[in-house]
C-alpha cells in the first residue's frame, strides 16, 4: 500500500523554503494582481461584453485544468517538482510579456489561457513542496504564510495598477511593467530546495485511487468553484455606481482593499484551521461567500460596496489557504502531488462552466441574478461540507 511506506525527508531549511516561496509568489503575484483589476477593463476596450469576460474568467482558469493533473502526476513518478514550478512560472512570464501585443478580446483569451497554464504546471508541485517543508500540524500555517505573501504581492500589484493608471499610463504600457516583474520572481526561485523523494515506479492515477473523504471534498470544492465565479465580476458590478474617471479609479481602490484584507487575514485564517479543523473552516468560509454574494445583489451604495469587498477578501483568506491544507491533510506523502492535481484540476473544470454559465446570466439575465446563483451554489457547498463528513464518519464507524 502506497500510503503505508515511511514518509520522506522534510527539509532541514523548511522555514528558509517557505519563505522563499513566499517571495516568488509575492513578485509573481505583484505582476499578477497589476494586471488583474484592468482586465475586465482591458477587454471591454477591445470591444468584449460580460460573455467575453466570463469566457476569458472561466477558460482562463478551466483550461489548464489537464495540466494541474498531468503535472501533479509526474511530480510523484519523478520526484522532481521544483523542474516543473520552474517551467510553470516561465510559462507565466511569456504569456505577461507577450500580453500588452493583444488586437482583440479573443487575443487576451489565448494569451490569458497560457498564462493560467504556467499555473497549471506550477500549481500541484509547489503546494507539494510548500506541504513537504514543514510539519504536519503546521501545513495550515505554512500554506497560510505564502498566501500572505503572495497577498501581499496582490496589494502592491493592485496599488501599483492604480498608481500607474493615475500617472497616466495607457493599458499595455502598464501591462509592460507586469511582464517585466514577472521576470524578477526567478531570482529566488533559484534557491529553493526541492523537497525530493524517490521516484514511485508505479502509480496508480485518478479520482478512485483517493481516500472517500479526499473524494467527496474535492466534488464539494468543484461545487463552490461553480459559485466563485471570476473577480472580474465583482469588478465590473463595482463600476456600476461610479461614472467619470472613478469608473477605473474605484473600482481598482476596492480590488486593492480587497487584497489587503486577504493578505493581512490569510496567516491568522491558516492558524485557526489549524486549530478548529480544515472541514469547520471551509464550512464557515463558503457560508460567507454566500452571504457576501447576496450582497452584491442588494447593493445600493459604495459604502456597501467597500464592506462586501472587505468581506469578499475575507472569504478568500479563510478558503484559499485552507482548501489546499485540507488535500495535504487528506493525502500520504507519496500520492500527495497527484492529489493536490487532482483538487485543482476538477476544480479548474469547474472554473470553465462557472464562467460561461456567469457570463451568459448576467447577459440575458443581469448582474443581480448572476450574484444570486453564486450565493445559492456557495451555501449548497458550506452545508454538502458538513453532510458529508457526518454520512463518512458515521460509514467510518460501522466499518470499524
Amino acid at each position: 500500500m502506497i500510503c503505508k511506506m515511511a514518509e520522506d525527508q522534510r527539509a532541514e531549511d523548511g522555514g528558509r523554503n517557505i519563505l522563499l516561496i513566499g517571495i516568488v509568489s509575492l513578485l509573481n503575484d505583484t505582476s499578477s494582481e497589476i494586471i488583474q483589476p484592468i482586465m475586465p477593463l482591458f477587454i471591454t476596450s477591445l470591444g468584449g461584453g460580460a460573455l467575453a469576460v466570463g469566457l476569458v474568467g472561466g477558460l482562463s482558469e478551466g483550461i489548464p485544468s489537464i495540466l494541474k493533473i498531468l503535472s501533479g502526476y509526474v511530480g510523484d513518478v519523478t520526484g522532481k517538482r521544483k523542474a516543473l514550478v520552474v517551467a510553470g512560472y516561465g510559462l507565466s512570464a511569456v504569456a505577461k510579456t507577450l500580453l500588452p501585443l493583444s488586437g482583440s478580446w479573443q487575443h487576451v483569451v489565448l494569451l490569458k489561457s497560457i498564462e493560467r497554464c504556467g499555473k497549471g504546471v506550477r500549481a500541484a508541485p509547489k503546494d507539494a513542496i510548500i506541504s513537504g517543508s514543514v510539519e504536519p500540524s503546521h501545513i495550515g500555517r505554512g500554506f497560510g504564510t505564502v498566501r500572505a505573501l503572495d497577498t501581499f504581492g496582490a496589494v502592491l500589484g493592485s496599488g501599483l495598477a492604480y498608481l500607474l493608471w493615475s500617472a497616466g499610463l495607457e493599458f499595455r504600457e502598464i501591462l509592460v511593467v507586469a511582464a517585466a516583474l514577472s521576470l524578477m520572481a526567478f531570482i529566488p526561485l533559484i534557491y529553493v530546495r526541492d523537497i525530493r523523494r524517490s521516484p514511485v515506479a508505479v502509480l496508480r492515477a485518478g479520482i478512485s485511487a483517493l481516500s472517500p473523504r479526499l473524494r467527496w471534498f474535492i466534488i464539494v470544492a468543484s461545487i463552490f468553484s461553480l459559485a466563485n465565479f471570476s473577480y472580474m465580476f465583482f469588478m465590473l458590478r463595482a463600476q456600476e455606481f461610479f461614472t467619470g474617471a472613478l469608473a477605473v479609479g474605484a473600482p481598482l481602490l476596492l480590488y486593492m482593499l480587497f487584497n489587503v484584507v486577504y493578505s493581512g487575514m490569510a496567516i491568522p485564517s491558516g492558524m485557526v484551521s489549524d486549530l478548529i479543523g480544515r472541514r469547520w473552516t471551509l464550512a464557515i468560509g463558503y457560508a460567507l461567500f454566500s452571504l457576501v454574494a447576496l450582497g452584491f445583489v442588494f447593493v445600493s451604495s459604495s459604502e456597501w460596496l467597500m464592506l462586501l469587498f472587505i468581506m469578499y477578501g475575507l472569504v478568500f483568506a479563510v478558503v484559499d489557504g485552507a482548501q489546499s491544507a485540507y488535500v495535504s491533510d487528506l493525502s500520504c506523502d507519496e500520492m500527495r502531488c497527484t492529489a493536490l492535481g487532482a483538487y485543482h484540476g476538477m476544480v479548474g473544470f469547474a472554473s470553465i462552466a462557472s464562467g460561461l454559465i456567469a457570463g451568459s446570466i448576467w447577459q440575458i439575465y443581469g448582474p443581480e441574478a448572476t450574484f444570486l446563483f453564486g450565493a445559492l451554489l456557495a451555501a449548497a457547498a458550506s452545508c454538502s461540507m458538513i453532510l458529508g463528513e457526518v454520512l463518512l464518519g458515521r460509514s467510518e464507524e460501522l466499518q470499524a
